[in-house]
């Protein structure tokens, strides 16, 4: 049967849908906004996999028929998810796994499908709610509900959930999910902002998404509040599970008192086999030492869990010998790649990045079949995180959505400080290759990305640094970490990402995996992040400080010129025949723009000079009273007709040729010849009179 619920939330109207699509799914949503319409799913097994982690996969998909185009490419269907739908399948995701109980290992799946979308709102805000109603509602052991919502920041004044045309005037897009409890997620970018604006922002989203768990819990309760599956987390026997964790403990203490990071997980592996060794080992039966064995591995993880957050709550020293507040030494380097535009090394502790940066003209720029249009995008930057850069073996080929999520916040940092195309015409493209991590390579990527341009002369207009916080929470009891290990990613309760300038923010991610964070937490951490930051821009800036006042021998050149629009269509030619004829005369990349402005590029300048003299000429308009050296180009019995400049002839009628009278052209003139002559006249039609008699006088 169906069932409906309504709410509102910043002045827009949303309805939640059950019971119509999608029947078979252990729960099925159709959320609705105007004409944007998502279809949203979730199925859970109803038995457990053999896995030690929960295996839920959230898929996000766009289908092009939503807004009434065929999809771009030679097959003409959907392919592949494209990047950004990637990105808003890990924003659906984020906040749900943490609502799941812990030890639940049945795998589950959601499936959000764009059926319409007009472009007027944030389309995954829909998506994440249709994925939460869709659990709550079915009898998944899911422990919401959770909601999103995306907040902009106009003149000051937060707005819930803006349109696309409010977005471009806001200075500030963070989309923000949560419980009533707390705040799960956060991911955005802003414009330079203030750490106490985004604490304002987290705030309003927080009790402006309220509307949309009410309406979940309504919906709920409309269609019976189906019980959810009981659900119990495997226990490990009481004796075995006491006598391993009394042996443990102590080993794991002496292990973690070891600073480095490949030390440090050798002597927790001594330590695991030497728990093996005395409790596993001897067991005869096959089936019960298989269990055990597999009980021994969690157990390490609880008291690796347990020992590392006493270390730091009750002594305040964390795995490194660190306190909570310093920054791991830092060291940069610039310029090491001969070919490449502009490279940068940062290191920090044990996480390694290297950044490079290529420039490219406007035939580099991507494009990219979007829903609401071709998008076309200057900047990119690409993260790599092969295996080795933790010590382990791996496969190669293609990037994974930790990849593209960790690339996307890189991005997201560095592009406010990318110069407008006006000033800077290039594409530009930043790769990060991570080396080494413990903690935060994406951050390592801002870093280096910023060395990077500021060794390609990329006239930032910025440095930036980012910083990863952690939070160990233990009742009452509290600490926030600046500059986290890989481990107090793992055994900690917050993972936030802060980057920005020495002036404001530029991008955030935040993941929490507790049940709330005080405000007070949250402010406390925005600001220890705001510390950290602006010492590891000092850091970088003792290396380089200001963008190269040149860019790489290697990079094209391009230099930028303005001509008339009407005069687009002289400089391309019948067929593109003028602009070909230009780049095959000269080498160069030519880019034209509806307003009459040109890009021209090469590594050669003289290239680049001769390509917009030619350009010149042929733009070029005759002036009155203005002296030429003109060729000869055809000759009539009436006169000759002189090239002033390329393309544009004009009339040199035998008349005024010499002073004295002349019987024929050839007596005077040759095809070829060049003479100088004077612009005697150009009438309203652009037929220009010249003389040679003018200049004789």
């Amino acid at each position: 049967m169906k069932t409906t619920v309504t709410t509102s939330v910043g002045g827009k109207q949303i309805t939640i849908e059950t019971g119509r699509m999608a029947k078979q799914a252990d729960g099925s949503t159709l959320v609705t906004c105007g004409n944007n319409i998502v279809l949203v799913t979730a199925v859970s097994k109803k038995e457990a996999a053999a896995v030690d982690f929960f295996p839920l996969t959230v898929e996000y998909q766009e289908k092009f028929y939503a807004t009434g185009k065929i999809p771009g490419g030679y097959f003409k269907r959907e392919s592949k998810p494209s990047t950004e739908q990637v990105l808003i399948a890990r924003l659906i995701d984020r906040p749900l796994r943490p609502s799941f109980p812990e030890g639940y290992r049945n795998e589950t799946q959601v499936v959000a499908t764009v059926l319409s979308a007009d472009g007027s709102f944030p389309i995954e805000i829909l998506a994440s709610l249709g994925a939460s109603s869709a659990l709550h509602i079915s009898d998944i052991p899911f422990g919401g509900p959770t909601a999103a919502i995306q907040v902009g920041r106009i003149d000051g004044h937060f707005i819930a959930n803006p349109t696309p045309q409010q977005m471009e005037k806001s200075d500030l897009d963070v989309i923000v999910a949560g419980t009533r409890n707390g705040i799960l997620m956060v991911e955005g970018e802003t414009k330079f902002v203030n750490e106490a604006a985004v604490l304002g922002a987290l705030k309003f989203a927080h009790e402006a998404l309220q509307p949309l768990l009410n309406a979940q819990d309504e919906l709920r309760e409309k269609t019976g509040s189906k019980a959810k599956r009981k659900f119990e987390a495997k226990k490990i026997d009481e004796t075995f599970r006491a006598n391993v964790e009394s042996f443990l403990t102590p080993e794991i203490q002496k292990a973690f008192q070891v600073k480095e990071k490949m030390e440090r997980y050798a002597a927790v592996d001594e330590a695991y086999d030497k728990a093996h060794t005395a409790y596993v080992e001897a067991i005869t039966d096959k089936d019960l030492k298989a269990e055990r064995a597999k009980d021994l591995n969690t157990i390490v993880e609880d008291v690796k869990y347990k020992v590392s957050r006493a270390l730091i709550l009750e002594n305040k020293i964390r795995l490194d010998g660190r306190d909570t507040k310093t920054v791991r030494p830092i060291s940069n380097e610039v310029g090491f790649l001969p070919r490449a535009h502009g490279s940068g090394l940062f290191t920090r502790g044990e996480t390694q990045v290297l950044g490079t940066v290529t420039l490219g003209t406007g035939d580099d720029e991507q494009s990219v079949d979007a829903l609401h249009g071709t998008i076309k995008r200057k900047f990119m930057l690409h993260y790599n995180f092969p295996p080795y850069s933790v010590g382990e073996v791996g496969r190669f080929g293609g990037q994974g959505r930790r990849e593209i999520g960790h690339g996307n916040l890189a991005e997201r940092a560095l592009k406010p400080v990318i110069p407008d195309q006006a000033s800077f015409p290039y594409t530009i493209r930043v790769v990060s290759e991570v080396l080494e991590s413990n903690g935060s390579s994406s951050m390592g990527t801002v870093c280096s990305g910023t060395l990077a341009l500021l060794d390609a002369g990329v006239q930032i207009k910025g440095n930036v640094a980012g910083i990863a916080m952690g939070l160990i929470k233990e009742g009452s009891k509290y600490a926030v970490l600046s500059d986290i290990l890989g481990d107090e990613d793992h055994l900690g309760d917050m993972d936030f990402k802060v980057a920005g300038t020495s002036t404001g923010i530029t991008a955030l991610q935040m993941d929490i995996k507790i049940d709330s964070v005080s405000f007070e937490v949250m402010e406390q951490a925005l600001e220890q992040a705001r510390v950290g930051r602006l010492h590891i821009l000092t850091e970088m800036e003792k290396v380089i400080k200001a963008p190269r006042g040149q860019i790489s021998d290697y990079a094209p050149r391009i230099e930028t010129l303005k001509i008339k629009p009407d005069k687009i269509r002289e400089v391309i030619g019948a067929g593109g025949k003028v602009i070909r004829g230009i780049t095959e005369a000269t080498g160069v990349k030519i880019e034209i723009e509806d307003d009459g402005t040109i890009h021209v590029a090469s590594s050669d300048p003289e290239a680049t000079k001769k390509a917009i003299q030619m350009i010149n000429d042929i733009c070029a308009e005759a002036e009155v009273g203005k002296t030429y050296k003109g060729r000869v180009v055809k000759i009539a019995e009436f006169g000759a007709f002189v090239e002033i400049f390329g393309g544009t002839q004009g009339l040199l009628h035998i008349s005024e040729i010499a002073n004295e009278r002349i019987k024929q052209v050839t007596d005077v003139l040759k095809e070829g010849e060049m003479i100088d002559v004077k612009v005697l006249e150009v009438d309203r039609a652009g037929r220009i009179k010249l003389s040679r008699k003018a200049l004789l006088q």
